[in-house]
């Protein structure tokens, strides 16, 4: 069977390409400077609606899908490529939920998108970075990785009318004799297996008919292929119930037939609503049969008492098909029109609490005297940082000090050596190892002598010498100093 509307994809986004740490040396000027270009972006995977795509047959025989990689940057100011977004075609209708089974989109109409998942973010390079401070970094930042995200595609066909019916009660030859679909017709049950669309014209009317397929008690949870079925009428703004008259199946009739069908779609809980809120018509089908002519008779006044609008029709002698036709024609063009009225905009705006600073600390529940730092900044920076050069740990510390993030531990009670949790890494509290970026003392490319405890301590000693010295002489100045 060729035709998939299921598939669990497995997405990775391309890498961000790392920043490069570069000095311009040229004969004849020394103090060239920093020039190591950044990272290119990562690329996207990005779901497009292709209308000539019906199936997702696709992405059942290759799941795994990956988007290309930014390119590393390179001294004298040069970028790395970006990497290449990586278009995923789908049919029309292609429902996306995540892990949790949550939407995250309905793509209908052609070139809808949806960047599925988001490429990481290039990597500064040394130039980038430079300061008044950090005149020439001897560091980058690191390229983050890209998303990685399992989601499902379920396809629920865009059609104007569903076709609702037992097996074999005559769906397929209606909508070969209503349209010019060329479905597989049968004398047996579940002869559908895929659905089949089909473009009907009644006057100036122009719909599509879906026919799935049937429906047994049950279905709604699973049985024979009730969901199948039932998930590719959920966009329908029409439902047909199309009754066998004919059928010698004991204990069966289109009154039973019509209370089992109504229960199932009850019991579904579909994305777009509730089933039984569409309107439903009800067609009895194979009147062409004298018996069941007479059995149409017979039920046709319970229908119609109970608010049901009744067709007697035979698709294989096309009796009554043009009457229904123009009466689900009339029923679309209801539905559309009610569509077409437009809503007022809402503008949905989401401000940024007063108090919030962009992190949260909480203690480790593993472990007393522990905390855990959660926010998308520091756990972007922590993925940024190549931990093996020490300066670039120093400007970590910088940057988380500049946050806000060493201030909330101390409040908190964190003592010097407890142990801090930011994404994939833990450290041992230090809160002295950037208080401030003014609290940097230049040194050797690649070393920061506030990372190394004792060479701190000795380096600190000398500038309070150096301030003792200088305010006993009376060349201390509070500004320039």
């Amino acid at each position: 069977m060729n035709f998939i509307d299921r598939v669990v994809l497995h997405l990775t986004a391309g890498n961000g390409g790392h920043g490069v740490a570069s000095i311009h040396r040229e004969k004849f000027k020394p103090l060239g400077g920093p020039d190591g270009g950044n990272g290119g972006r990562g690329g996207d995977v990005i779901l497009v609606v292709d209308t000539n795509v019906h199936t997702l047959l696709d992405f059942h025989h290759h799941p795994h899908q990956k988007a290309g990689n930014g390119a590393q940057g390179a001294g004298s100011h040069r970028n790395g490529a970006e990497g290449g977004d990586l278009e995923l075609r789908v049919p029309d209708g292609t429902v996306v939920l995540d892990e949790n089974g949550d939407v995250l989109a309905d793509l209908t109409g052609a070139g809808a998108t949806l960047v599925a998942a988001q490429g990481g973010r290039g990597g500064l390079g040394n130039a980038a970075l430079a300061s008044t401070k950090r005149k020439a970094p001897g560091f980058a930042l690191l390229g983050e990785p890209g998303e990685a995200r399992e989601l499902v595609l379920e396809l629920k066909s865009v059609a104007d009318v569903g076709l609702v019916g037992f097996p074999s009660a005559g769906k397929s030859s209606l909508v070969a004799a209503i349209s010019a679909a060329r479905p597989k017709i049968a004398d047996y049950p579940f002869t559908t297996l895929v659905p089949n669309l089909g473009v009907v014209s009644a006057g100036d009317t122009t719909f599509t008919v879906a026919d799935v397929p049937g429906l047994i008690p049950g279905a709604a949870a699973g049985k024979g292929l009730g969901l199948d079925f039932l998930r590719h009428v959920e966009r329908c703004a029409v439902l047909l119930h199309v009754l066998d008259c004919a059928t010698l199946e004991p204990g069966r009739d289109p009154l039973s037939d019509l209370d089992a069908l109504e229960h199932e779609l009850g019991q579904y809980e579909g994305t777009f609503g509730e089933l039984l809120a569409k309107p439903r018509l009800v067609a009895l089908n194979k009147v062409d049969v004298p018996e069941a002519r007479e059995l149409a008779d017979l039920v046709r006044p319970d229908l119609e008492a109970r608010g049901y609008r009744v067709f007697e029709i035979s698709a294989v002698s096309h009796a009554g098909l043009r009457n229904l036709t123009f009466a689900l024609a009339q029923a679309v063009e209801a539905d559309r029109a009610a569509r077409a009225v437009p809503e007022s905009p809402r503008i949905v705006l989401h401000p940024k609490a007063v108090d919030d600073a962009g992190f949260t600390v909480e203690p480790d529940p593993a472990e007393p005297g522990a905390f855990i730092v959660r926010g998308e900044k520091p756990e972007r920076w922590i993925r940024q940082t190549a931990f093996d050069n020490d300066e670039a740990v120093g400007y970590l510390a910088d940057r988380l000090a500049r946050l806000g993030v060493e201030r909330e531990l101390i409040r908190l009670g964190a003592e010097r050596g407890a142990s801090v949790t930011i994404g994939p890494v833990m450290f041992d509290f230090e809160p002295t190892a950037g208080v401030d970026e003014s609290d940097y003392l230049p040194s050797r490319r690649g070393t920061d002598l506030r990372v190394d405890a004792p060479t701190r301590t000795r380096a600190h000693e000398r500038l309070a010498a150096k301030k003792a010295r200088k305010q006993s002489s009376g060349e201390w100045d509070d500004e320039t100093d």
